[in-house]
């Protein structure tokens, strides 16, 4: 019987569904590029603090993630996920369905894109506002720049103080 394969993406999400950052990156590779609409193109320890900002804030919270549809190969992969929670800005619930797909170096991810909607994220996270704005590229610009300005803060908070 041949040795089963280790299977990269569920890893990836079972860490993620226990909100453990340190071993989701565990298989992400130092040279990692990642993209999704709401951070745009993260790289490097920049795309790790991004996944341990967001399991360090729903620590104790009601976030669930629920994967499904993985295909795995050694070099490639894709996933759906979908992420449950309450947005902690306006308190309104979210229910957020995410198609991601991987590329792998040594073992590693190396490449990960999450695409969603970020108008159907935007209906849900502030209501009415966002189905007006949550479709324009303003919208889009001004959500990079403050998930932008969130990470920055954390990377700071990260590095040892002498």
């Amino acid at each position: 019987m041949e040795k089963e394969e280790i299977n990269i993406i569920e890893n990836f999400y079972e860490a993620f569904a226990d909100l453990d950052a340190e071993r989701m990156l565990e298989w992400y590779h130092d040279d990692v590029t990642f993209e999704d609409p709401a951070f745009g193109v993260l790289k490097g320890e920049e795309a790790k603090n991004m996944w341990r900002m967001l399991c360090e804030t729903q620590q104790g919270k009601d976030f669930k993630v629920i994967t499904s549809k993985i295909e795995y190969t050694p070099e490639a992969g894709k996933a759906r996920w979908e992420a449950y929670y309450t947005f902690s800005k306006t308190g309104r619930k979210i229910h957020n369905v995410i198609n991601a797909t991987f590329k792998f170096k040594d073992g590693k991810i190396i490449n990960h894109i999450d695409k969603f909607s970020l108008y159907k994220w935007s209906k849900q996270a502030i209501g009415f506002k966002g189905f007006l704005v949550g479709w324009t590229a303003f919208f889009r610009k001004k959500m990079n720049s403050q998930t932008r300005f969130l990470l920055s803060e954390f990377h700071k908070k990260q590095i040892p103080k002498n």
